[in-house]
């Protein structure tokens, strides 16, 4: 276990998400608006293998949800509602949080190949309710290589069950 996630805990103890859709890596800040997580493109995962043959690079719907599972684990920090929550077992909490409900903006700027490393920074904007508006970036070696915005909302779990 790194230095990060001994002081801010490991990125399953925030997310219901697991791999092989677990995007995020490491935590390396949490603040009360702002988180930095990072990852790192292995070119294994599952999305990589047709995106594009010969020519890999990190597809945008991917760094997309990087910065809404950074924003996930923000809420679950910071603007969780309920006194227990447990990551293993959804249908234990009253709440799904950090539910994506709108990408309102973004902008792709450059490519992210296999054994690349990233920086997702995302900081909270607004929050009306349990309704949230972020903006995100995501940096490769301190250059942005994509910019969003986009809102997650706290849900009631019995809407996920269907």
């Amino acid at each position: 276990m790194d230095l990060y996630q001994h002081r801010f805990g490991n990125v399953a103890d925030y997310l219901h998400h697991r791999p092989p859709y677990l995007l995020v890596d490491r935590i390396v800040s949490i603040e009360l608006k702002t988180i930095v997580t990072e990852t790192t493109i292995v070119g294994d995962e599952f999305f990589m293998a047709g995106h594009f043959p010969g020519a890999a690079v990190l597809p945008g719907a991917m760094m997309q949800e990087m910065t809404t599972q950074s924003a996930g684990i923000l809420i679950a920090a910071n603007y969780n509602p309920m006194p227990r929550y447990n990551t293993h077992d959804p249908l234990f909490n009253e709440y799904a949080l950090g539910v994506l409900v709108k990408v309102k903006r973004a902008r792709f700027r450059g490519f992210v190949r296999p054994g690349e490393s990233v920086q997702i920074e995302v900081n909270l904007i607004d929050s009306v309710g349990s309704v949230f508006d972020f903006e995100g970036a995501i940096k490769l070696d301190g250059k942005c290589v994509m910019q969003n915005s986009f809102q997650l909302a706290n849900i009631h779990s019995s809407t996920l069950q269907g």
